[in-house]
């Protein structure tokens, strides 16, 4: 069906009412008045209301021309959004990036992000979502995100690995736990008393609860709920550094010294992963820079460079930080 409105109709209206008048509005788009007159009174035809005021000598909106000018802003907006994004996808950029992290990737990071990535690329969509462990890899194994950001836990054969940072996991108790008393290593048998709260795989198929001590073990899904519960006093377990920090500088944690495990041992590694087969537009190529970069940041680590194993088809060799340190299955916990 034929739609006589036209979008060049649709922008002269806007910049008569944002100019105040129709000469005013023709000197803005380098037009005659005529012109721009002609424009609203077929406008007007077109779509059968009276959107100004003829008893009025200035560019007066009737009642019904006020109701459509935030509907007719809408339009042109999402019509710019659109050449955007066709103009994007000729230079080679993708229309949508999934990303899919870890629940120890930082908060603070991710926030940034996504306020950069939504500065850059403010035609593609970016989808974000949590997962533990071994759901981030499946998640991005079965093509649900582009990209991940897991721990070695959750690492699988069949994706490409770059690193990105390394987390220092600390153990810790609300100041109000009997634990947070003891000075010194705490012995197993002390600790095999006290609940102690483990982040754990939603699914039976997941990795195994690692690093456990207590007889007495509360699990968890996500981190948040597990940081809640230890800043209740409610038990003991292993949180990122980077979470705690403030609140043992605050004393509302308290950082305890199991003698199980040794002062270097909890430490995981972060890394981005994909596909081997995935082919990366200028979005992704800027995510996995800005993962690296922020990461960094975030931690406090100095950038080390070091070997970098092979990219996916279509990403440029970005010289991503190789940060190796302890890995152990109990830093999880």
């Amino acid at each position: 069906m034929y739609d006589p409105v036209t979008l060049d109709q649709l922008r002269a209206f806007v910049c008569v009412v944002e100019q105040g008048s129709f000469s005013a509005a023709a000197r803005k788009l380098q037009r005659v008045q005529s012109a721009i007159s002609t424009s609203m009174s077929n406008l007007e035809s077109q779509l059968g209301i009276s959107i100004w005021d003829r008893a009025s000598r200035a560019a007066k909106l009737t009642d019904q021309g006020q109701a459509l000018v935030s509907a007719v802003r809408r339009v042109l907006s999402e019509v710019d959004g659109l050449r955007r994004l066709t103009s994007g996808m000729v230079m080679g950029l993708e229309p949508s990036v999934s990303l899919c992290v870890d629940a120890f990737f930082p908060l603070p990071v991710l926030a940034k992000l996504c306020a950069g990535f939504a500065n850059e690329f403010p035609a593609v969509e970016l989808r974000v979502e949590t997962q533990v462990m071994s759901a981030v890899t499946a998640r991005v194994l079965a093509g649900a995100a582009t990209l991940g950001v897991v721990s070695p836990m959750g690492l699988a054969p069949g994706l490409e690995r770059r690193v990105l940072a390394l987390i220092r996991m600390v153990p810790v108790v609300s100041q109000d736990h009997p634990l947070a008393k003891v000075k010194g290593p705490i012995s197993t048998k002390r600790l095999a008393d006290s609940i102690q709260i483990v982040l754990s795989e939603r699914t039976d198929a997941g990795v195994a609860d690692q690093g456990v001590l207590s007889t007495c073990i509360w699990r968890v899904s996500d981190l948040h709920t597990k940081h809640a519960l230890l800043r209740a006093g409610l038990g003991w377990g292993n949180l990122p550094r980077h979470l705690v920090r403030d609140e043992v500088k605050k004393r509302k944690l308290a950082v305890i010294r199991p003698e199980a495990w040794s002062v270097d041992e909890h430490s995981l590694t972060l890394s981005a992963i994909y596909r081997s087969d995935a082919t990366f537009g200028p979005a992704h190529r800027w995510l996995l820079t800005q993962l690296e970069h922020l990461c960094l940041r975030e931690t406090g680590q100095p950038k080390k460079r070091g070997p970098l194993r092979r990219p996916a088809r279509g990403t440029p060799q970005l010289k991503l930080a190789a940060l190796h340190g302890p890995r152990n299955a109990s830093s999880r916990k």
